[in-house]
């Protein structure tokens, strides 16, 4: 092995889910590995701690966008960004995660040089302060979006006497108190802060250009709550899990191979939401169920809020944004003291980190999925995308628990870099496939920089949770395609070492 170890086996790109995910694999799963997590904010949490606006919550039930090894206990399984944070951080402390965590530190760069079998990777304090450590495999769980900057849809918005927002950039101290409020969007952000809001504005109007799918359902998971108090908690929290899994997939599918048929059953729950007279055109958007996410609306609080005449839903075009709100090509002026522009993410690949092999930078775009957790012939790291038609951490548990296989397999091998080669002739051979299936916006609008996906596994980042778990857990590590290597030579300078933390 090396002559000078790293700093850490393993560093770990953000503590929020994926991220603490990892570390509590690797605390159970691969306990000889050194590890630590490098987070730019100040607190754990990453989506949940970053988004402060009101009714910020899940959507997708808690008994999967939990862990696999952590039960959900709270009562209701639609979650608010408060019990989720609860969750992570209880799980931080009762693991011994947290004093491996070092906060404040955004990563600018990695640069993995071969000869070291090492990433050398290079971060920022608030205050511009530089600092240096190693590690030999990187796991990125820096999620999927810009969290510097959201989508700017090209609004002018010069002409507006109000105040404007994002969601992404919430105020802590917004009054908006009897108040007209806009929301612009339909996704599932502006979803949950319409009947957030209704509750103290004057009226909340949600403006959208093209409607979405909605479906309601209880906050509380009535099956889960009962089998707690009859059973285990932890065989309680397995069952519902696989009921949710399965469930998940089957109306998926159902949506895909059924749409008719699917968008005759949500129409009904709109009917019975809302009434035989509810205005159809503004819910029944031009695609089918499922090519976009479902929007959920928990215990019909975004109906109710429109049935009390406190919330409404517009269709249309902007024209102009003028002083006392915001001028439609209709001709109608919607009046607003405050604008939400809950307009959507914007994507980034690997946490917008310079990524390089020795030196040369790496285009992701030019690269192909590997089983959905690392990339064609880049060397020791691996990254969480999650479901797009299922929970985000039902893929960080499989890539966690894959990584930890990994790392064992190379500690019992006495090798440093693992790679996925991808000949010139075998990847002539690939037939690609569009990476997300899915017509959201934010995702239309980041398909350029995207790593490459094939049809075939293991090429690939595939959407079903199902197949994925069976594949990663049986198929080999040592698969022909995985490639272990060790490392030439190991120069490293003294003044680049750093003390790892205990």
């Amino acid at each position: 092995m090396l002559a000078t170890a790293p700093d850490f086996d393993v560093l770990i790109v953000g503590a929020g889910i994926s991220g603490i995910g990892m570390a509590a694999h690797m605390r159970m799963k691969a306990p000889g590995h050194s590890f630590a997590i490098v987070e730019r904010r100040e607190n754990l949490g990453g989506t949940w701690d970053l988004f402060r606006y009101p009714g910020i919550r899940s959507d997708s039930d808690m008994h999967t966008l939990g862990f696999d090894f952590e039960p959900w206990r709270h009562e209701k399984s639609i979650a608010d960004a408060p019990a989720i944070l609860e969750y992570l951080n209880r799980i931080v402390d009762e693991r011994d995660i947290r004093r491996h965590i070092r906060f404040g530190q955004k990563v600018i760069s990695a640069d993995f040089r071969s000869d070291e079998a090492r990433w050398h990777v290079e971060m920022e304090a608030e205050d511009g302060t530089r600092s240096h450590l190693t590690a030999n495999f990187i796991y990125l769980g820096s999620g999927y979006y810009d969290y510097d900057e959201p989508y700017d849809p090209g609004f002018q918005l010069g002409a507006f006497e109000g105040q404007v927002v994002h969601p992404q950039f919430w105020p802590e101290d917004l009054d908006y108190a009897g108040k007209k409020v806009v929301v612009i969007g339909s996704g599932a952000t502006a979803v949950t802060i319409v009947p957030s809001m209704a509750g103290k504005a004057a009226h909340v109007t949600m403006l959208q250009r093209t409607p979405t799918w909605m479906v309601s359902r209880p906050a509380k998971d009535g099956f889960a709550n009962f089998l707690r108090k009859i059973l285990p908690e932890t065989l309680a929290y397995k069952i519902t899990r696989a009921k949710n899994i399965w469930m998940q997939d089957f109306t998926f599918k159902v949506a895909r191979n059924k749409p008719e048929k699917v968008k005759g059953n949500l129409r009904k729950g709109l009917e019975k939401a809302m009434g035989k007279d509810y205005d159809k055109e503004a819910f029944t958007p031009p695609y089918n169920p499922w090519e976009q996410r479902l929007c959920l609306v928990p215990d019909a609080d975004m109906f109710n809020a429109i049935n009390a005449g406190k919330a409404s839903i517009v269709t249309g075009h902007i024209e102009a944004f003028e002083a006392k709100g915001i001028r439609l090509k209709s001709g109608e002026l919607i009046e607003a003291d405050i604008i939400v522009t809950a307009t959507g993410l914007k994507m980034a690949v690997a946490g917008k980190i310079a990524v390089s092999v020795d030196g040369e930078a790496v285009d992701f775009a030019k690269r192909f999925y590997y089983k959905g957790c690392m990339f064609s012939n880049l060397p020791n790291l691996a990254v969480v995308f999650g479901y797009l038609n299922a929970s985000w951490t039902l893929r960080a548990d499989i890539n966690s628990d894959y990584v930890c296989r990994v790392l064992n397999e190379m500690r019992a091998r006495n090798i440093d870099t693992v790679v996925p080669v991808l000949t010139p002739e075998m990847e002539a051979q690939i037939e690609e496939d569009d990476i997300y299936d899915f017509s959201s916006g934010y995702i239309q609008r980041a398909k350029h920089i995207q790593p490459r996906n094939g049809v075939n596994y293991p090429w690939r980042l595939n959407q079903e949770y199902v197949v994925d778990r069976k594949l990663m857990a049986s198929d080999p590590v040592d698969d022909g395609i995985l490639a272990f290597r060790r490392a030439g030579a190991n120069a490293q300078r003294p003044e680049e070492q750093l003390e790892a933390a205990e």
